[in-house]
Parts: structure tokens; sequence; C-alpha cells
């Protein structure tokens, strides 16, 4: 039978440079660990937030390079917990940049990777512009990976926009969601808890969503409120607008639970489109 386990967020409040980073790091894992932690998530950009694409070209490094993934490995190593990093941008060998997640085994080995799909291509109002296409070479394939107690769906912040991914892994066995973000305080406080808990209704999954909290370089301002949300929708813990870590116990078997009750991934059916136009090619 599979066992509860207690999964951590850690919040953060990343710098733009990635030795600015590595304490906050370092204290909120150790904390986590503390807290009895057995599955440890932390945000998209946990090894820095640089708002300026050139210097973030610039500052990334190659993934055999990176500081905060070399740390988190060898600290799992040392502990014997799993940990998912939400992203961490890294350089790849033709100079191109991914915003990558990296799901790390109690050994220190890299299990599985996940680069960010979907691209924050957006104009929020007010001078507000974020343009990661511009920066970012987007990922095209979805990933499911295992652990002890289930399959775990890997996605980054603004995929949290596009449910047919999220339904995409979950009837591919996916039994939990992480979907790690740095979302801005302006759209954070209007949609980040409703499509939080709208992911694991529609896909009678376990949430966990690590966030970037506070303002960053060149005032850039993150919304927080990392969330552990279970498969019937009801918010587990909310990490606030401080850093710190939020834990909570995840029981696999309220995943066939909430399935079996309302079994809506089963039940999709084919359709034509009436009155608009629909190109698929």
């Amino acid at each position: 039978m599979v066992t509860r386990f207690t999964a951590a967020c850690l919040q953060l409040n990343s710098k733009r440079n990635i030795q600015d980073n590595i304490a906050e790091i370092t204290t909120l894992l150790d904390d986590a660990v503390g807290a009895g932690a057995d599955f440890i998530t932390l945000p998209e950009c946990t090894g820095l937030m640089e708002p300026n694409a050139e210097a973030l070209r610039e500052k990334a490094p190659a993934e055999e390079d990176h500081l905060v993934l070399a740390l988190i490995r060898e600290k799992m190593a040392d502990t014997g917990r799993w940990a998912l990093i939400g992203s961490l941008a890294v350089k790849l060998p033709d100079g191109k940049i991914v915003n990558r997640s990296y799901l790390i085994s109690p050994d220190g080995g890299i299990t599985a990777t996940y680069d960010k799909i979907h691209m924050f291509d957006v104009a929020l109002g007010d001078g507000q512009y974020y343009r990661e296409s511009e920066t970012y070479e987007p990922g095209t394939e979805a990933v499911i990976a295992d652990v002890p107690w289930g399959r775990v769906g890997l996605t980054i912040c603004y995929d949290l926009r596009f449910a047919y991914l999220y339904r995409t892994l979950s009837q591919n066995g996916a039994d939990f969601l992480t979907i790690p973000a740095a979302f801005t305080k302006m759209s954070g406080e209007a949609h980040w808890h409703v499509s939080q808990r709208a992911r694991a209704i529609e896909t009678g999954c376990y949430v966990i969503a690590a966030a970037q909290c506070g303002t960053h370089a060149e005032n850039r301002q993150t919304f927080g409120h990392s969330l552990i949300v279970d498969p019937w929708g009801a918010v587990l813990a909310d990490g606030g607008d401080a850093p710190g870590v939020i834990t909570a116990t995840i029981d696999p078997a309220r995943v066939a639970d909430a399935r079996s009750k309302i079994p809506a991934l089963n039940h999709d059916r084919d359709y034509r489109l009436s009155g608009g136009h629909l190109d698929t090619a």
C-alpha cells in the first residue's frame, strides 16, 4: 500500500546573482528537512531572478557548473530526501537558455528534467511587459516521473494557464502536479489561488506549487502564496507573502477517491466546432 508522505514548498525571494541566494536556499532546505519533509519543492527562478535579458544570458551557467544544482543535489544525498527544483536558468552547449525543472532523488541523482513549454509573453499594463521568448528556448516535451508515492507531472508557472497540459499529464498517470512559479503580484492577486485549485479539481491530482515572493531587482514584485492543494480543491497550506517553508501531508489514496467520485478524466468525447473556424494545420 502506498504510504502518506510530507511535501514542502520553499518560498524564496531570489536576488539577481546566484551567490546571493545560496544562504537563503540552504537555510530553508534545512528548515524543510527539520519539519520532516519527504519531498521538498522550490520555486521557479530558484537560482536567480534577473529581469534584464542580456544580463541573464551572461549569468546563466551550464548545467555542470550550476552552484544551486550542485548544492541541492548534495543536500538530498546527505538527507535522503526528494527535491523538485522549480527552475534554473541553464545555458545549453549551443548558447541558448532554457528554464528547467530538476527532479532530484535521495542519492543526489537527476531523475528527470522539464523545460518550460509556455513562454510568458504578456503586457499587464502600467508599463509591465514580459517577453520570455526573447530569452528562453521553449520546451517541447511534457514530463511525468516516478517517485516512491506515485507519479509526478512537472510544469512551470505560466503553464498553469493551459489546462490541456494538466489533463494530458493526469490522463497519463500523474497523481501529483508541481507548478513552481514566479507569479507577478498583479496576476497573482487575481488568478493564483483559483487557477491552482482549478487544476487540482479538473485532474483529481494534488497540486504542489512553490513560489517566489516579495520585491526583486528592478522592482519586480512576485505574489508568493506557495500552495499545496488536495485533489478535491482544498488548500492544505498557504505560504503567505514572506519567505519560509510550508508543509502538508499527502495521502495518495485521496487521488483515486476524488477520481472515483467524479471520473471526468474518462469522459472525453469527440466533437465538432460549429459557427467558428477551427484550423488544426
